[in-house]
């Protein structure tokens, strides 16, 4: 990684689970047992069927929310707020991760599928409160979810960001094509690297990759 790379960059994007925390701490293991409990609940079927549906909306539409939404109208508001009611108590602070954040010039903000009530739980549970310019949810994209390009103008777009002075830090690769095609410089913060044109950047230490771009 090239520090100059990033010279251009005013507006720093951050998704949010296993970005912002390692995926070690999986809090989706707790959200995806809620989801599945959602699909049962909301349209009737059996725990394998909803588990099955919940994998399959993902893959589809980017998330269960979404394919609860086009295939059975599921009312969003509720659902946000029974999946992400989740324990956080062991997520661990980081106080490097958060001066590291602190230190890029620019805007800093966090867009996430989940909501941004949930957001700022995680972000307070890490030790990452009032770092960040904005925190966007999927609400905030009108519940469309990335990877979807109008999802990304949606959000964009209510922060006046410019997308060839910002880069994108996410977990799923998917949702680093819109960005990319945007103009954006696209950092994968996961495990384990995947080689892809729209992928500039891999880390599987988000603290460390920062702290060579502040030091």
């Amino acid at each position: 990684m090239s520090k100059a790379a990033f010279n251009h960059v005013d507006t720093w994007v951050f998704d949010l689970d296993n970005t912002l925390y390692p995926p070690e701490a999986r809090l989706f293991d707790q959200i995806e047992v809620r989801m599945t409990q959602y699909v049962m609940d909301s349209i009737g079927v059996d725990r394998d069927e909803a588990d099955r549906l919940r994998k399959h909306y993902w893959h589809t539409y980017g998330t269960t929310l979404a394919g609860l939404m086009r295939e059975h109208d599921v009312d969003p508001t509720p659902y946000l707020t029974h999946v992400h009611e989740i324990d956080m108590s062991h997520l661990p602070q980081d106080a490097a991760l958060a001066q590291h954040i602190k230190a890029l010039p620019g805007r800093r903000i966090v867009y996430t599928n989940g909501s941004a009530p949930y957001a700022e739980r995680v972000l307070a549970a890490r030790g990452l409160s009032g770092l960040f310019d904005a925190i966007y949810g999927v609400e905030h994209a009108n519940f469309l979810p990335k990877p979807e390009r109008a999802a990304f103008d949606t959000v964009f777009g209510l922060d006046r960001l410019d997308p060839t002075r910002a880069a994108m830090f996410e977990d799923d690769p998917r949702n680093l094509a819109a960005p990319h095609d945007m103009g954006m410089r696209t950092v994968h913060v996961a495990p384990t690297a995947i080689e892809a044109a729209h992928i500039h950047h891999h880390t599987a230490d988000l603290t460390d990759f920062l702290g060579k771009l502040s030091a």
